[in-house]
């Protein structure tokens, strides 16, 4: 068997056709010829920043190449040859780097972070590691609806240092998905030499750990790119699997060209000089008699012409115009609620639990395309049993069992949105969330913003304490969500609004966090419909009219104020349940704080940072002339959540509820 360093200068040709060779050098030709360009446009200041594939040509090209038309690739920023071999209009490419609404992401984002459908092409971000999450998702959605499709996620030997190559391994491997998880081994993470990313001798090593496959190819060779992962994807769409290859090859440029290159040690780029993959196939094709020089100079006069055509199509296309409207309205999918009311008079009185269950039960059968993700879920039901018996229902296709993989699940959420369904990922409680802040947060709250793709994903956060749970089972974790634009946040207080806004977080196909108080979950009962109903988001409750001093809260806060007015009956409040955080109804916040000039915001997450902040920031900016007091805040202690019932109940809100009121009637 020869090595890999002779395999990058052997081409084998197997049953390629004469027609079949010549196109690949064109399409291998065509990236270098954009990239010498784009280094001329960056020094002279034309875009702005360049990720250099050169030397790596023939890895996207050759793996583009062997993909089907509908299969999904999610490239890396060295691909420029995956989106021109999937024939991506250079026109709007260049439009993209140059940051026009022409391009794919309306100048919202650079290079290449971006994805277009038409395409089949879903792009990075610069976390690098998210993306093979996706893959996961994208595969899982196929293999469900028996598509025999591949799908190829990119990384390189420094992303592949991240948890999320671990996760998304090791989710592919254990649901068997057919997903092909190309590593570009380039010897660099900007600087960092591989032998300070890790300690393996090679990826392939890695293989036998998650109990899948792998092979390793000459990055260099694009014949070896052809037939290694050509015959890998074929061998996955009737036997799905997922399959590790590892591409070796150099990085002739810096990670970026401001970044330079001279940490490369001396003699290292001229060695890989000599592998260059454009220039060594060209001469192999000329050795076959395939291509002559004045082939050569026709081809790249052809595609000098078609350069210069698209970067003077792109440079003729208007700066972007700012428009406060478009970028607002952007930020989510399109979606106009439309309410369901419940189709008969039937009610049952329903722990709020059992709400949940109901709402996501007949959920599932409304939307044959949703799938249920999440620790212990299936057969288990799930450690509060919101799911249990849904396996015997839905199957376990629908309702899956997940690995401890937070991040790697909701990247799968992503990805089934992409191929157009719908995800409902469990967080087992919601503070284990902190391991899936990229893919909710720079990832799907960002996604249709950037380029129009909506992430259909709601994500199910039992929350709160006052179970005595200690400090990693019973926070209250929504104001890290309320901050990020591009997320709807649900925090219902009631078994009714718990079933019905649940219901509408999947009928919005943008992604919602959905949080569930774990001490109400058996704690409240109410009679609700039996059947099918949603409720609106962004409608705030009216619970009590009153005119002495308004409260404003949500979630377990609702209760606490219930059991202070029922004790203080000579009180009038006006009590406001939020019900949902974004969409906040700041008309109902700004119409009761008007109404009774006394407003207390209360919630249970801590008192800094809380939500109650932003409350009381604009009650006092757009309601200042009608206060009479100070709007006062009342919220847990600024500590962890402790373990011990005598403590905790020291740190939550409800106990200095009664005298942050008072203070506020005496003002």
């Amino acid at each position: 068997m020869t090595s890999i360093e002779e395999r990058q200068l052997t081409f084998n040709r197997g049953n390629l056709i004469d027609q079949h060779l010549r196109d690949l050098y064109r399409q291998l030709l065509l990236p270098r010829m954009i990239e010498d360009k784009m280094l001329i446009l960056l020094r002279q200041g034309k875009i702005s920043k360049w990720f250099s594939g050169m030397g790596q040509e023939a890895i996207s090209v050759g793996a583009a190449s062997v993909m089907l038309p509908d299969e999904y690739i999610l490239p890396m920023h060295r691909n420029l040859g995956m989106f021109t071999t999937r024939n991506v209009s250079l026109h709007r490419l260049f439009a993209q780097f140059q940051g026009k609404a022409e391009g794919f992401t309306n100048g919202r984002d650079r290079s290449f972070h971006f994805g277009s459908q038409e395409h089949r092409l879903v792009g990075m971000i610069s976390h690098l590691g998210p993306q093979l999450g996706v893959a996961d998702g994208i595969a899982l959605a196929s293999k469900l609806r028996g598509e025999g499709r591949a799908t190829l996620v990119v990384t390189g030997d420094g992303g592949a240092s991240e948890g999320d190559f671990h996760e998304a391994l090791n989710t592919a491997a254990v649901w068997q998905l057919p997903v092909i998880f190309l590593i570009e081994n380039n010897g660099y993470g900007l600087s960092t030499p591989s032998n300070e990313q890790f300690r393996c001798k090679q990826f392939i090593d890695k293989a036998i750990g998650y109990g899948v496959e792998a092979v390793q190819v000459a990055g260099n060779n694009i014949l070896d790119v052809v037939h290694k992962i050509g015959s890998v994807a074929d061998d996955i769409r009737s036997n799905p699997r997922p399959f590790i290859v590892e591409c070796m090859t150099f990085r002739m440029r810096g990670h970026e060209e401001a970044s330079g290159t001279k940490y490369y040690p001396e003699g290292i780029q001229d060695a890989w000089a000599v592998k260059d993959p454009v220039v060594n196939y060209e001469q192999y094709l000329i050795g076959l008699g395939l291509l002559s020089e004045d082939d050569i100079a026709a081809t790249r006069a052809e595609i000098k012409q078609q350069i210069e055509d698209g970067l003077q199509q792109a440079y003729s296309y208007e700066e972007i115009t700012p428009s406060l409207a478009k970028e607002q309205n952007d930020l989510f999918a399109p979606y106009t609620y439309t309410e369901t009311t419940p189709a008969s008079e039937s009610k049952t009185e329903k722990r709020l639990i059992d709400a949940v269950s109901d709402g996501l039960r007949q959920s599932m059968e409304r939307h044959d395309s949703l799938v249920l993700m999440g620790q212990d879920i299936a057969e288990y039901g799930g450690v509060f049993k919101v799911t249990e018996g849904f396996v015997e229902q839905f199957g376990n296709h629908r309702v899956r069992n997940t690995p401890l993989c937070e991040s790697a699940i909701l990247g799968a959420g992503i990805g089934l949105s992409i191929k157009g369904m719908k995800a409902m990922v469990e967080m087992q409680f919601a503070d284990f969330v902190s391991e899936g802040i990229t893919q909710i947060c720079n990832n799907m709250a960002k996604l249709h913003y950037r380029w129009g793709q909506n992430a259909d994903v709601v994500v199910r956060m039992p929350t709160g304490a006052g179970v005595a749970a200690g400090p990693f089972h019973s926070q209250s974790n929504e104001a890290w969500f309320f901050h990020v634009a591009g997320l709807k946040i649900a925090y219902p207080a009631f078994p009714y609004d718990a079933k019905g806004l649940l219901a509408t977080s999947f009928e919005d196909p943008n992604p919602v966090i959905f949080f569930e108080h774990k001490a109400l979950y058996r704690s409240i009962k109410q009679e609700i419909p039996d059947d099918y109903y949603t409720l609106p988001f962004g409608k705030a409750s009216l619970l009590s009219s009153g005119s002495d001093l308004t409260i404003i809260t949500y979630g377990m806060g609702v209760h606490w104020a219930l059991n202070w007015m029922n004790e203080y009956k000579d009180v009038s409040v006006e009590l406001l349940d939020l019900r949902t955080l974004a969409p906040l109804d700041w008309d109902a916040v700004y119409e009761s704080s008007r109404k009774t000039g006394r407003v207390l915001v209360l919630h249970e997450d801590n008192l800094t940072g809380g939500i109650g902040g932003e409350l009381v920031a604009r009650i006092t900016e757009h309601c200042f002339e009608s206060l009479d007091a100070p709007v006062m805040r009342c919220a847990s202690l600024d500590t962890p959540v402790p373990f011990a019932p005598v403590l905790e109940q020291q740190f939550l809100a409800s106990n200095r509820l009664n005298d942050t009121l008072q203070r506020l009637l005496d003002y």
